[in-house]
């Protein structure tokens, strides 16, 4: 199945129907008299959350949907039936933004959850509704309402516990593949990974999930490389996996670009929990590793971890890490929401 984590859509709304105008007039029945009915209502469009969807590919292949107009009003005194919902199925964690791709209509983040974003036009009334005791045969009725209509931007962002961030080629994939079952395409060449991929990651008695996002390269922030496109799929993650390939020159340069991308994209992401990661130890000799875990100490002020991505060696470390962090942003969010609910106070 492709990937595609943005779509733009056209909506509208169902018009109402129109009410009828007219009369009874049957053998034998005394009191004649108007007996139109009302229009029924347009249909909604509604976008919901559903369950077995982790991409927009759908919406590739057809951007319009138009909900149904209601049924017209009938004689005696019948009411014209409801127009039937347009209903937008997407995946968890679908954002619908409106035509300028800023202001946020919809968070789509729980599965079930129903948001309408437009409704129907009302039903016209018929002429049966205008009967007074001064106008007693109204030989008029209400057209039905038009329903409304927009283009509307759909933007999917994972919902991932952790997230793999780093440049092309330092090993984000490999380190998947060899923490879950997911089989991302692996490669010796830059930017194998061209859409984010997602594991379920077992440790002891715990599972969370993991994101591997694309490479990012200086000046992704200005849409060099494939750009930060794929950045908002971490936003969501309560910890980020910051892997440096351990080969290279200059571990300090590669750590700092990907700290000022992470910046320039959104400081809430560089404020994130960070763990970070030499990969590919088994290809460094030691006193030149020793080396580089100085350098990236001193200017990430944190421990670093070492692994081997290919081995599995030292995973299992980045892990118990991301179960610790993990547990400790929640028990932080708990006492901060309780503080909140019970401030302190003074008999």
């Amino acid at each position: 199945m492709k990937f595609l984590d943005q779509a733009k859509v056209y909506v509208r709304s169902g018009d109402g129907g129109g009410g009828a105008v007219s009369f009874l007039r049957e053998k034998f029945v005394e009191f004649g008299g108007p007996n139109g009915g009302n229009g029924g209502r347009g249909g909604d469009v509604v976008i919901e959350c559903v369950d077995g969807l982790n991409t927009l590919i759908d919406y590739r292949y057809q951007q319009h949907f138009k909900a149904k107009t209601g049924t017209h009003g009938m004689g005696k005194n019948r009411t014209g039936a409801d127009g039937t919902d347009t209903v937008l199925r997407v995946p968890v964690g679908t954002q619908v933004f409106e035509d300028d791709n800023e202001t946020l209509i919809a968070d789509m983040t729980e599965v079930g959850q129903r948001v309408v974003l437009l409704s129907g036009g009302n039903g016209g009334f018929g002429n049966a509704h205008f009967k007074t005791s001064a106008n007693q045969a109204p030989r008029h009725a209400n057209p039905g309402q038009l329903g409304v209509e927009k283009w509307i931007w759909l933007r999917l962002k994972l919902i991932a516990d952790a997230g793999l961030v780093g440049h092309p080629n330092a090993g984000k994939s490999t380190f998947l593949a060899a923490v879950s079952a997911a089989k991302p395409k692996i490669a010796d060449y830059p930017f194998t990974t061209l859409h984010p991929n997602l594991g379920v990651v077992s440790i002891g008695e715990r599972d969370f999930v993991l994101a591997d996002i694309p490479g990012l390269i200086e000046g992704a922030s200005e849409g060099i490389g494939i750009g930060d496109r794929f950045l908002g799929h971490i936003e969501r993650c309560g910890v980020l996996i910051h892997l440096i390939d351990g080969t290279q020159d200059d571990v300090k340069h590669a750590y700092n670009v990907i700290r000022s991308e992470l910046a320039a994209y959104d400081e809430r992401l560089a404020e994130k929990p960070e763990i970070v990661v030499l990969n590919k130890i088994d290809s460094i000799p030691a006193d030149e590793l020793k080396e580089k875990i100085k350098i990236l100490k001193k200017v990430s002020k944190q421990d670093v971890l070492q692994v081997s991505a290919v081995t599995g060696k030292g995973t299992e470390m980045v892990l118990y890490g991301v179960i610790e962090t993990l547990d400790a942003e929640k028990a932080a969010r708990l006492e901060a929401a309780r503080r909140k609910i019970e401030p302190n106070w003074a008999p």
